[in-house]
């Protein structure tokens, strides 16, 4: 009787996901493919971190920090869970931040284009769109995140550390490096939609297809999760730079920048900051397109 109950429970719940609205869907799967790249390329995104904000506190002429070094020094001194310090703000902000974009991507595209591909320009436009609605919706929690994998703060949690921030520096400090957010984040996105689509399109019919299609899909995203991340990777400097300091402007972190350490200075972070963006990229795009093709609809 009970397993008769367990299976009638688990059809309903099937059915009800079957008839749920296509947006709430495209959520649904942005939501998982948010959570699978988080916990597997988090160390990356903290490793980005320190190597952004430890210019800092670096003597004039003193020798640059490497990322293997940044590695070697969580591990040593914060074992090898170190890595994965500020997972739980990633996960507060990418697994719904990530829904939210591909919600948002899905029902513009259903609007202006219905079910025809976009084309290079509408791919930018989609996707800088989708970008702007989460990257705003999801900010203070991508403050949040970033102090907690700078080092500099000791937040207990992240519910802890919003109340810290509002109380000690108000709610405005919440939303400090929205504008290099959005310089960094918009452009990724939009880009980066526009390569994929076009890396996409331009595959034989026959792999797209086939059973080798995900892998297909994931090659392309990797290529321009590269090139979006290398264009935009000057943003991300100046938006780690803002939020680790609120007091200080984007104008004033972007001379101090330049003047510390010149244009390579812009470009500190790089390495990890490109190899995650392309991995979560490649990897929430194919989770998605795969899981909203078993709901039958065209992503």
């Amino acid at each position: 009787m009970l397993s008769v109950e367990k299976r009638y429970s688990t059809s309903r719940r099937t059915m009800e996901l079957s008839l749920a609205h296509p947006a709430i869907k495209a959520f649904l799967c942005g939501c998982v493919s948010g959570t699978c790249s988080t916990l597997l390329f988090q160390p990356l995104d903290l490793i980005k971190t320190r190597l952004q904000t430890s210019h800092r506190s670096l003597q004039p002429g003193s020798r640059e920090v490497g990322m293997v070094t940044v590695l070697r020094s969580v591990v040593r001194t914060e074992r090898l869970p170190g890595l994965w310090k500020g997972v739980s703000p990633s996960f507060a902000r990418t697994i719904p931040g990530v829904g939210i974009y591909f919600s948002t991507y899905y029902s513009l595209k259903q609007h202006f284009l219905q079910d025809s591909s976009p084309g290079a320009m509408q791919a930018v436009l989609l996707g800088g769109g989708a970008r702007t609605a989460a990257g705003v919706l999801m900010l203070p929690v991508t403050v949040i995140k970033t102090r907690f994998e700078c080092g500099r703060y000791s937040y207990g949690s992240v519910s802890g550390a919003l109340r810290s921030v509002c109380r000690t520096e108000g709610p405005g400090a919440l939303f400090s490096g929205l504008m290099a957010t959005l310089l960094r984040d918009v452009p990724f996105s939009g880009i980066y939609v526009m390569f994929y689509s076009q890396a996409k399109a331009s595959l034989p019919k026959e792999i797209r297809s086939s059973a080798s299609a995900p892998l297909a899909n994931f090659t392309c995203g990797i290529l321009s999760g590269i090139l979006a991340s290398l264009i935009t990777q000057p943003a991300d400097m100046v938006k780690t730079c803002v939020q680790v300091s609120p007091q200080m402007r984007t104008a004033e972190a972007i001379r101090t920048i330049y003047v510390e350490h010149r244009l390579q200075g812009f470009f500190r972070g790089a390495v990890p900051r490109a190899l995650r963006r392309t991995l979560i990229a490649a990897m929430a795009w194919t989770v998605y397109e795969q899981m909203m093709a078993g709901f039958e609809l065209k992503s």
